[in-house]
């Protein structure tokens, strides 16, 4: 397997939205937090997800596994990271850490992701490859 050298990280403030009654983050925030890094780094890794889609293929998660170790709270920022890891089969990982201001983990997640043919509905055979075609920058994704 490879795994990405160079993670991309971006920094999100916690919003009011993502608090439950006690103020702290939800789980599904969290997850949220997660899936707008990864899209991040896919933009800056240079693909157009109009692109992937007009070529009929989209990004699917097939299996998340989130594990909690430090609360986020109002008023914090945490910075997440995305690190892609490609097997040679049909699907993929991408592992986030989500930290704290004060360098704490607050969390990791992991998820199993395929690129679905979206006429097909399928799994394409190899999606490193096809990300590969569509990304200007492939060290963020971890093709390099």
């Amino acid at each position: 397997m490879t795994e990405s050298a160079v993670p991309f990280r971006v920094r999100i403030p916690v919003r009011v939205t993502d608090l439950d009654a006690q103020l702290h983050v939800t789980g599904s925030a969290y997850q949220q937090f997660a899936d707008h890094a990864r899209f991040a780094c896919v933009a800056a890794a240079g693909v157009s997800v109009p692109d992937l889609l007009a070529a009929g293929l989209g990004p699917v998660n097939l299996e998340l596994n989130v594990r909690y170790h430090r609360e986020l709270r109002a008023d914090d920022t945490v910075e997440i990271d995305c690190r892609w890891t490609w097997s040679g089969g049909k699907t993929y990982r991408v592992e986030h850490t989500l930290t704290r201001d004060d360098g704490e983990v607050a969390a990791t997640l992991s998820y199993v992701a395929g690129l679905l043919d979206l006429g097909e509905r399928k799994l394409v055979a190899d999606p490193a490859r096809v990300w590969a075609e569509f990304a200007k920058d492939h060290a963020l994704l971890g093709l390099a």
